[in-house]
């Protein structure tokens, strides 16, 4: 069972020991980890730490999402976008 509120991706990069990760779900959370452990480890973290951050503001919150998802890909640079 995932322990998490919304997907994660998680975008492997040239450096062996370097990841990035974000949630589509959650707009403006990101962060980085050297390994796919440590980014899933961080995020479920920084997810609990975004929302604490978005309810001391008055943003709103995304609600959660009954099906998260993790993807694991490689990165996708700006100039690859499409």
């Amino acid at each position: 069972m995932l322990d998490l509120d919304y997907s994660l991706i998680i975008e492997a990069t040239k450096e062996p020991d370097y990841f990035g990760f974000y949630s589509p779900d959650l707009e403006g959370f990101t962060g980085i980890g050297h390994s796919i452990e440590d980014c899933l480890y961080k995020a479920r973290w920084g997810i609990k730490e975004h929302i604490n951050l978005l309810k001391e503001q008055g943003l709103p919150v995304p609600p959660t999402n009954p099906n998260p998802k993790i993807i694991i890909q490689n990165e996708q640079r700006l100039d690859e976008a499409v």
